[in-house]
């Protein structure tokens, strides 16, 4: 495998878990999943009701027009059973995943990463109404666009937030700047410290970005996993768990929630375990229900960086309502 090949397996991975779990994503109820949706192998369309959501206790109110990013979904907020990604196609990804994209777009036109210009693009994105079409949207993007409606300098807008969806770009930084590790360190830091200023995050973000690096290196994803993720994982442990049933360890071992601490763990458990086999591990993070869109973007990119992009199924790669990067 080529380190090319590798780079485009840590970039399409996450865009291929997202998709895969969005229709089950904040599952918890998993005999609800499997009664709705069954084993989910394949890109399937979200259906309403979803019976765990919580966006009828949810709230965001704008204080002007610099902070409506809910545009056409804010009816939707405040109901019951209302699935978070209800208008997403079969194979579409959810939000966080689509200003992956956008940041990809940033690289473009920068030549290189460039914080300014990323929040330029996502300042527009997030104000346009239609432009991503998904019902929820997270905490940390309410926490921006509160202070940005206050007329605080985009900069100043980032918050200190916990949870695993602060990892979803960090697949394309390494791709992306891959050949540069120091540099590649560096932006993982700044964007992931931007968004979401919290310690557990900013360390797993790292250890993830160093995952990558030695994976496109050539070094086996079991081996990486356990050199750099000690803080979360260890081999005694996956001893003790690796006869259990996923739905045991991710369940009773580790919370499915979002919380990076439980969250990061359960990633880097179902890429140890399907290390050698992407298909598995991605069908694996969707079925555990919880958090699993985000979970992706750690299983993803790990087990597409150690696959490399020719050994991913083709019917993911061409079932991505926009096509990988």
């Amino acid at each position: 495998m080529t380190i090319e090949d590798s780079r485009a397996g840590m970039v399409a991975g996450p865009f291929i878990a997202d998709a895969l779990a969005m229709p089950v994503h904040w599952y918890y109820d998993r005999e609800a999943l499997r009664r709705d949706y069954g084993e989910v192998r394949d890109y399937l369309p979200p259906q309403n009701p979803h019976p765990d959501s919580i966006l009828w206790r949810s709230s965001y109110t704008p204080r002007n027009e610099r902070g409506d990013i809910l545009h056409e979904q804010a009816r939707f907020w405040g109901l019951r059973g209302v699935h978070y990604h209800q208008f997403l196609r079969a194979g579409e990804n959810t939000l966080n995943f689509q200003l992956v994209r956008l940041l990809d777009e940033s690289f473009q036109a920068c030549g290189g990463y460039q914080l300014d210009d990323y929040l330029e693009r996502y300042i527009q994105f997030m104000l346009t109404p239609g432009r991503h079409r998904d019902t929820y949207v997270e905490e940390y993007h309410r926490h921006f666009f509160t202070g940005y409606s206050r007329g605080w300098k985009p900069r100043r807008c980032g918050g200190s937030d916990r949870h695993i969806g602060g990892l979803a770009p960090v697949g394309l930084l390494c791709a992306r700047l891959g050949h540069d590790p120091v540099s590649a360190l560096a932006a993982v830091r700044e964007h992931i410290g931007f968004s979401h200023a919290d310690p557990g995050v900013l360390e797993a973000s790292v250890a993830l970005a160093r995952m990558l690096l030695d994976l496109q290196a050539g070094e086996s994803l079991r081996d990486t996993i356990l050199r750099h993720g000690t803080t979360w994982i260890s081999a005694r442990k996956i001893a003790d768990w690796s006869g259990a049933p996923d739905l045991v360890v991710i369940g009773r071992h580790l919370s499915p929630a979002c919380y990076i601490r439980d969250a990061f763990a359960a990633s880097l458990y179902l890429a140890w375990k399907y290390a050698g086999d992407f298909e598995a591990a991605v069908i694996a993070n969707a079925q555990v229900g919880g958090d699993n869109c985000h979970r992706g973007a750690v299983v993803g990119a790990l087990c597409g960086a150690a696959s490399g992009y020719s050994r991913l199924p083709s019917r993911y790669l061409e079932g991505l309502v926009q096509p990988g990067i």
